[in-house]
């Protein structure tokens, strides 16, 4: 009797499966596929290749997003969320669009996701611009490194001094590891084409109107939280990365992670820069002078940050191991966004040929 029942229950189960659309599980596999490999090729291109000198499209984003505030700017937080959400939400309509078109072929799925992902980073970029000032300040030119310093940071930079420069650098290029390149690649794991647009506009509005300032206070606090919310799921992961890719320091790191992190204005930039302060063994932290838009000209807004770390401060050497630590997580972390991708459609497949109630009722005799 015992036998009986076990075998229409597998005669059940057979008959769900077959009841399910033939291609359901390779598809959803072959979509991982061309999800996973689109980030990889991305991510190479923009190794390779960096950011285009010219019509970028964060470029073209950020001309039309300073438009459009141009014709729509009030003090207010209502129309700063709107503008917030017509742009952000008009990109990743647009990246909805190009995913739905090309899903039915991967090859060409890969490829999309692969040019968006190029699109959206900008690791190679910051690379560049902290070995530029490296090699000023390795010069002894601090007035050009104080002016290509602008490229990367929004804080007042005339009157630092060398080793203000090479903080300024070095938490550059922690929060940006995580900002430029490991959050795009989680939510481009998660959410595909539109996932990866829709996170760069945010992040670019964030730089363009997040500021407590006499302008953007108000107009820009949508944008601002917005990519606080969008960026704590990459700037966690972008810490694991730092233990990972600096084992000999993980303890330290993870250290000044819980530490510090929490006394940093910033609920993400303070995760990933006392991680990088804790593997680099440096201090970072200190007064920054920011340009206040807006108000009297000349105002600025000075901010007194909580050290972060142990150890000396910044110098100029420590740049390069900035950089070489940075390169070192963008490669952990874009291992573990693909073998996510990879895991999850492995789990939906599971689910996909689990036994359903149907079975069981088939098994009843």
């Amino acid at each position: 009797m015992g036998a009986g029942r076990r075998a229409a229950a597998r005669d059940g189960r057979a008959a769900v499966r077959g009841a399910r659309p033939a291609g359901a599980t390779v598809s959803l596999t072959a979509r991982a596929r061309a999800r996973g490999a689109g980030l990889a090729l991305g991510f190479l291109a923009d190794r390779l290749l960096g950011d285009p000198r010219r019509g970028h499209p964060v470029a073209l984003f950020g001309t039309a997003a300073r438009r459009l505030e141009h014709r729509t700017y009030r003090d207010a937080r209502g129309r700063g969320a709107w503008y917030a959400a017509a742009l952000v939400g008009g990109v990743a309509l647009l990246g909805a669009a190009g995913e739905r078109v090309t899903l039915r072929n991967p090859l060409l799925h890969t490829g999309v996701t692969a040019l968006a992902t190029w699109t959206v980073l900008g690791g190679r970029t910051l690379e560049r611009e902290a070995e530029a000032i490296h090699g000023h300040l390795a010069d002894d030119d601090l007035a050009g490194a104080r002016q290509r310093l602008t490229h990367l940071v929004s804080r007042d930079t005339r009157s630092l001094s060398e080793q203000e420069v090479a903080r300024a650098v070095v938490e550059s290029v922690a929060e940006n590891t995580s900002d430029a390149v490991v959050a795009p690649l989680v939510w481009g794991a998660v959410a595909g084409v539109p996932g990866l647009l829709a996170y760069r506009a945010a992040n670019t509005l964030d730089a363009m109107v997040g500021y407590r300032n006499a302008r953007y206070a108000s107009f820009g606090w949508a944008s601002a939280r917005l990519d606080d919310l969008l960026n704590l799921p990459g700037a966690r992961l972008t810490g694991v990365a730092v233990l990972l890719a600096r084992p000999g320091r993980a303890r330290c790191a993870l250290r000044a992670w819980r530490r510090d992190a929490a006394a940093h204005p910033s609920p993400n930039a303070g995760v990933v820069e006392a991680a990088f302060a804790g593997a680099l063994g440096i201090t970072l932290g200190g007064r920054n002078s920011y340009p206040d838009t807006g108000a009297a000209e000349g105002a600025q807004l000075v901010e007194e940050r909580h050290t972060l770390g142990d150890g000396p401060p910044a110098g100029v050497g420590t740049i390069a191991e900035t950089v070489l630590l940075a390169r070192r997580v963008d490669r952990v972390a874009l291992a573990m966004v693909v073998v996510g991708v990879l895991a999850q459609s492995a789990c939906r497949k599971r689910m996909c040929t689990r036994p359903s109630s149907i079975a069981t009722s088939a098994a009843t005799p």
